[in-house]
């Protein structure tokens, strides 16, 4: 990726969240950034990656990300690590140790949380993570506030010596908004200090480390107190007061303009006399905060009368149709359709995969193979638990599909002893977190087959590159990963090792067919590249010829978005089964002729499209314009 210009000092631009965090971490002076793709949080590293004088890379995983921004730290370099909520479960296990040694240069976190579950397996509240591991955490309404306190963050971070969790949510990370921008500050790094009772966390070591991150929580708490992050904001409607931090500060002061609120910008730790001042200026105090009762719970814990998760719910976004309603059933007036008015419903659009995904086939194949248990994992292939394939049976966390995979097989009842158990999983996320999983399912001598599927990118979140694709984070070349050889050295016989293109179906189903027969841990790895990056190559698109078309509908069943049907009907056949008939056409111009819908195709009525010239439009009498 090319460098951008740098934005003059003082411009007003308009930025989403993503796009804000990043400049600040350039301007900061940061000079190591890492992080590993994951919505709502993956453009920060992208747009980080164009700026000079600093390095990025995309990490195997999330804890490895934060262990690159530690070293970095420790060696008194200004560091970053970001990182959607899930992320920050694989990183913890480095972040509680952390917070013990303390870093040197400052180190930001910033962690993106998916309020309402745009794109994730489940809704977390990272402001737990302050809570849990001692650490301050900083919460953005809008893309100047995530900017300012991304600046404000590293101040904070090497004044505390403490990395500092930036807590985002996907309402901020994609929303644009004008924020203005300044210039790079150089940071010169102060290097590594060997302090091996520091750094080193041995029990001896650690527990002279625990009272010192106590007395940081002291002064960490006085200093919540009196931060102007944390403000409040006077009302004329004194009857309900508002805590509220991040975008639920905006959808209150949406709601309820006239109301008093207290603004949490430094949330945690939370400053519980700021709290009490509130409480003073209002008959009632409501806590509004997406998505869990951390706040509620720490003020009743402090004898406040407070009132949050009573009235709003457990989950989703506090927005003004949630809040209104909620607040008016409070005060004991009418909940009006203006005041419970829900948001506008839409037509349903079930996600699918791309037309000619590689993925497809292999989808298409297990729905055709008969008494298998399926275990899924993360990425763009857990599609294949929806229509028509319907073949993912569990889908867990990210290289979950090894583990369960392994524990379906030794865990199986009466039930299921003539059922065959697979496993899928992407390569990116084989890299990430499946690899240890292959290796326990072959130590353990599991009977499992493995359906490695190789797009030769991150897939998912907008096609980065990995360690498996031959490519860096600018598009440069790198080691490529071998997964043959590769699963080979974690232990799989190399004749239960296969390569295979996923366009050839009767390759491909007799693979699979063949090897759940086998009773040992067998890896199938289908090698064609996703069709959004340039290492995918179009081919000569397909049409259906009508007068061909018995409307079998086998087609279909392949999954491919650029198949229509046209028009549906019925055959009663001479048993006197009556059978449903789906009459289908190809939409050519986004055809990509990979030919999976060709091989299903019993009368043969899919065949290359054959364009038409403007000439040839005329001659026949068309126009050509």
């Amino acid at each position: 990726m090319a460098a951008v210009m740098p934005v003059p000092a003082a411009s007003r631009v308009l930025m989403s969240g993503n796009e804000a965090v990043a400049r600040a971490v350039w301007e900061a002076g940061v000079k190591v950034a890492a992080a590993y793709p994951g919505t709502p949080s993956t453009e920060m590293l992208e747009v980080i990656s164009s700026y000079p004088d600093l390095y990025a890379e995309w990490s195997v995983n999330e804890k490895v990300s934060l262990e690159v921004a530690i070293g970095a730290a420790y060696a008194g370099s200004r560091s970053f690590c970001c990182m959607k909520h899930v992320g920050m479960n694989v990183a913890s296990d480095a972040l509680m140790t952390l917070t013990l040694t303390g870093v040197i240069g400052g180190l930001v976190i910033a962690i993106a949380d998916d309020v309402g579950l745009s794109s994730s397996q489940n809704e977390q509240d990272s402001r737990y993570w302050g809570r849990f591991a001692h650490v301050p955490v900083l919460e953005p309404a809008d893309s100047q506030e995530a900017y300012a306190m991304t600046l404000y963050a590293y101040e904070l971070s090497e004044k505390f010596q403490v990395p500092v969790i930036l807590r985002m949510t996907t309402r901020i990370n994609h929303v644009k908004s004008l924020v203005t921008v300044g210039e790079r500050n150089e940071y010169v790094g102060a290097g590594f200090k060997k302090e091996p009772a520091r750094f080193v966390m041995v029990p001896g070591n650690a527990g002279k480390r625990i009272p010192l991150m106590f007395a940081r929580d002291i002064k960490l708490r006085e200093l919540a107190e009196t931060s102007e992050l944390n403000f409040i904001e006077d009302g004329s409607d004194k009857r309900v007061g508002f805590i509220a931090s991040g975008p639920a500060y905006m959808h209150v002061k949406e709601s309820f303009p006239n109301a008093p609120v207290l603004k949490l910008g430094f949330s945690w730790p939370v400053p519980f006399e700021k709290c009490r001042e509130l409480a003073a200026m209002v008959d009632q105090v409501v806590i509004v905060e997406e998505v869990e009762p951390l706040v509620e719970t720490e003020l009743k814990a402090q004898g406040l009368n407070v009132i949050g998760k009573e009235i709003l719910p457990l989950q989703g976004e506090l927005s003004p149709n949630v809040l209104k309603p909620a607040i008016a059933r409070l005060l004991g007036e009418p909940v009006t359709e203006t005041t419970a008015l829900a948001p506008m419903q839409v037509f349903p659009r079930p996600p699918t995969m791309c037309v000619a995904c590689p993925h497809l086939g292999v989808y298409y194949t297990l729905s055709q193979v008969r008494n298998l248990n399926i275990s899924g994992d993360i990425g763009c292939y857990t599609l294949g638990a929806g229509h028509p394939w319907n073949a993912l049976d569990t889908c867990v966390s990210m290289g979950a599909s090894m583990g369960v995979a392994l524990g379906m097989d030794k865990g199986r009842g009466e039930a299921d002893k003539d059922k065959r158990v697979v496993a899928v999983i992407g390569d990116s996320t084989f890299l990430h977190m499946g690899m240890q999983g292959l290796l326990d399912m072959v130590y353990n001598k599991g009977n499992v087959t493995v359906l490695l599927l190789d797009n030769r990118a991150v897939g998912m979140t907008g096609g980065q590159n990995n360690p498996g694709n031959g490519y860096g984070i600018h598009g440069e070349e790198a080691p490529r990963v071998d997964f043959a050889k590769l699963v080979s050295a974690l232990g799989v016989k190399d004749e239960r090792i296969h390569v295979v293109n996923p366009y050839e179906l009767p390759v491909l189903f007799k693979t699979i067919r063949e090897e759940v027969k086998v009773p040992e841990v067998s890896v199938i790895i289908t090698d064609q590249p996703c069709v959004l990056v340039k290492d995918y190559h179009k081919l000569k698109p397909f049409e259906v010829i009508d007068d061909k078309c018995t409307g079998c509908g086998n087609c279909i069943d392949v999954g491919c978005p650029a198949i229509h049907v046209t028009r549906r009907g019925k055959e009663v056949k001479p048993s006197g089964r009556e059978v449903d008939l789906a009459f289908v056409r190809i939409e050519t111009s986004v055809c990509t002729g990979c030919g999976l819908c060709v091989q299903p195709c019993a009368p043969k009525a899919i065949v290359h499209h054959v364009q038409t010239s403007p000439i040839q439009l005329v001659t026949k009498g068309g126009c050509a314009a």
